[in-house]
């Protein structure tokens, strides 16, 4: 008996891992392409754009987990079906359930060993990513980005460059904003302070102002009430900076929840994103199963290339499925959070089914 539970266990494991060498290659070739456009004006060899987008593909391959674990346990259960492997461990006592069950346990384990092991490398890989992009990229006339000292922009301006920071974001309203306008070369020539600024559109209304002009070197002040500047960015622009969370892990989110809040991102998209990374090990078990569903119901032999269109299709409505979920929870139907599990449920309880029929058999 552990004969066959490690004859079920390495063979799918190294299903697993054939998948994903699979995907990985056909992701260096479409990104490799991008990379080669990004990088073809500006003399640089081919070894960037191969780095690159060698250390960019594994963050694509874990948002497709649920899709690669669904086409591996497929793919093995077609073989061992095919082969008649599949009948003799009926033969020793194993049932359909008991089979299904250890992939799908294993499956489960392999999720969480990628959140904690395998996804902060990947974080950290496009950490480098970004920063390697951002230094080649020729459209770096604006740029934000988020540290420990709050928010920090940078724009390009007609007759010179304004750099911005605010101490803290709270949903639209910056608070303890300090604002440096300086000329072509670089020298200051305004300098502002205020409590607060509205950046509900591009013309941000500043609160409680004090303006530090320098001309000739004489320092003028001004107080106001209220002031007004034009900026390429607003709320909706800004946020969307605090959306991206491919450089930040699963433990990273997990440890600085309350820290990152203090930073400004929002919680509803941080909530988002922590349940949708818990969800992946579960979304795992359920991929399992479906597969585990459409493969095991005969012991007779059958064309691969039906279960391959059977299973294009299947991963193609279960993807959209997610999309809809989402699209839910980002127009407040329903809470972000809830729509990252509404998929897992569903498929759930439609698998449960499906399990309990095929162990019948």
């Amino acid at each position: 008996m552990n004969k066959i539970f490690r004859y079920l266990l390495s063979g799918y494991l190294k299903t697993v891992f054939k998948v994903i060498l699979i995907c990985y290659c056909f992701g260096i070739i479409l990104n490799l392409f991008e990379e080669i456009e990004f990088f073809k004006n500006l003399e640089q060899n081919i070894i960037i754009p191969l780095t690159l987008t060698a250390i960019f593909v594994p963050n694509e391959i874990i948002k497709m987990l649920p899709f690669v674990i669904f086409i591996s346990s497929m793919w093995f259960l077609l073989n061992i079906r095919n082969n008649r492997d599949l009948l003799d461990l009926k033969v020793y006592g194993y049932s359909n359930f008991k089979i299904f069950f250890i992939l799908a346990c294993t499956s489960f384990i392999f999720g969480w060993i990628v959140l904690l092991a395998i996804n902060p490398i990947t974080s950290s890989m496009m950490k480098y990513y970004e920063l390697t992009k951002a230094e080649y990229s020729r459209d770096i006339d604006h740029l934000v980005t988020v540290n420990r000292n709050g928010l920090w922009i940078k724009e390009n301006l007609k007759n010179g460059h304004r750099i911005i920071s605010a101490d803290e974001t709270r949903g639209n309203i910056l608070n303890n904003i300090t604002i440096f306008k300086l000329n072509d070369e670089y020298n200051i020539e305004k300098k502002i302070f205020a409590k607060s600024a509205n950046t509900l559109n591009n013309n941000w209304v500043l609160k409680d102002v004090i303006i530090y002009k320098f001309k000739d070197g004489v320092i003028f002040q001004e107080k106001l009430d209220s002031y007004s500047i034009f900026s390429s960015y607003n709320y909706t622009k800004i946020t969307s900076l605090y959306k991206n969370f491919d450089t930040m892990s699963f433990l990273d989110l997990l440890l600085s929840y309350k820290n990152l809040q203090e930073m400004g991102y929002i919680k509803t998209y941080l909530d988002q994103n922590l349940n949708s990374m818990m969800s992946i090990p579960f979304f795992l078990f359920i991929m399992t199963a479906l597969a585990s569903i459409l493969t095991m119901n005969t012991l007779k032999k059958s064309n691969n290339f039906t279960f391959i269109i059977v299973g294009l299709i299947a991963c193609v409505a279960i993807y959209y499925f997610k999309d809809l979920s989402l699209a839910l929870g980002q127009t407040n139907r329903i809470s972000l959070s809830l729509s990252v599990w509404v998929p897992v449920v569903a498929i759930g309880l439609f698998s449960f089914i499906g399990v309990l029929q095929i162990n019948e058999k």
